[in-house]
């Protein structure tokens, strides 16, 4: 069975990051991970939460070994993470980053008639655009 310093360097290297980019995404130090991966020390708390949201690990797995290495996400959550990627969200309010997912939330609740008309609406303005650019 394998140990917590086992699963953070089987998760490091399944992410394909280097000691350095791994921490540096965390806020810690490289020596702070790779005494983790030692098994010198043990992450607190806070900083195995911070590896789960970060990475989008299942914490489970992380903490136990049980399970599958990240979490499946709804097509929702799948969004939202696209978006904080795109959007360098850190999770302290980004006023674009809520509109953008609250628009997304919406569109996934609506019945398939109105999202035809939305779809069509926004291939207009694509077309807009287009012509626009060939001017």
């Amino acid at each position: 069975m394998t140990t917590l310093k086992d699963r953070l360097k089987l998760l490091r290297k399944e992410l394909g990051m280097t000691q350095e980019k791994f921490a540096e995404r965390l806020n810690i130090k490289r020596n702070t991970l790779a005494n983790y991966e030692i098994g010198r020390n043990e992450p607190i708390d806070a900083v195995i939460a911070l590896i789960c949201r970060e990475y989008n690990v299942n914490e489970t797995w992380l903490r136990t070994g049980e399970g599958e290495m990240f979490r499946q996400l709804l097509p929702t959550d799948e969004v939202a993470v696209y978006v904080e990627d795109l959007l360098e969200y850190d999770g302290h309010g980004n006023a674009f980053y809520d509109m953008i997912i609250e628009m997304m939330k919406a569109y996934h609740g609506i019945d398939d008639k109105s999202k035809t008309v939305i779809r069509d609406y926004f291939g207009m303005i694509r077309e807009s655009i287009k012509e626009k650019k060939e001017d």
